[in-house]
């Protein structure tokens, strides 16, 4: 296996470090940060123990969220402005 010497300032290196799991070497963290693809799976029991309270507010949020953005596009389309245009 080739390897290759990389040099990091100490804030880009803690940085990295915090990102570490454990038992998980600095190659396996660049690796998984650079990856192309996530899998939905990587996400399985990310809210597990979180406060019913805590989902219930970040639902509304996403709930709320998608209706304004229904709403602007029902308006952007009346207007005639065309997506991805400045209007």
């Amino acid at each position: 296996m080739v390897v290759k010497t990389v040099t990091l300032t100490k804030d880009a290196y803690d940085a990295l470090a915090s990102l570490k799991n454990e038992g998980e070497s600095f190659s396996e963290v660049v690796r998984r940060l650079t990856g192309s693809q996530i899998l939905l799976s990587s996400f399985a029991g990310a809210w597990s123990g979180a406060p019913q309270s805590e989902i219930e507010t970040v639902r509304k949020f996403l709930k709320d969220s998608d209706r304004l953005s229904r709403t602007k596009l029902r308006t952007l389309s009346r207007t005639g402005v065309e997506l991805g245009k400045p209007g």
